[in-house]
């Protein structure tokens, strides 16, 4: 059986913690800031945890795990 793909995009876009969690960065961080507040802006500096939800999801572009 041939090996499997891992889907680039997901594989720059998240960091595994060690405890097996992944983290990314929020979304609106970019552009448009003149709007959002200062307390806003700060948080989404931060990087986020995935929700369980959505990690069977990220496993399957991710078959190997990241490194």
């Amino acid at each position: 059986m041939s090996k499997m793909k891992t889907r680039k995009a997901a594989a720059k876009r998240f960091k595994q913690t060690g405890t097996g969690k992944y983290l990314y960065n929020r979304a609106g961080g970019r552009h448009i800031l003149t709007k959002k507040n200062a307390k806003r802006k700060r948080r989404l500096r931060q990087a986020a945890v995935l929700k369980k939800t959505e990690e069977g999801r990220l496993r399957i572009c991710l078959p190997y795990g990241l490194k």
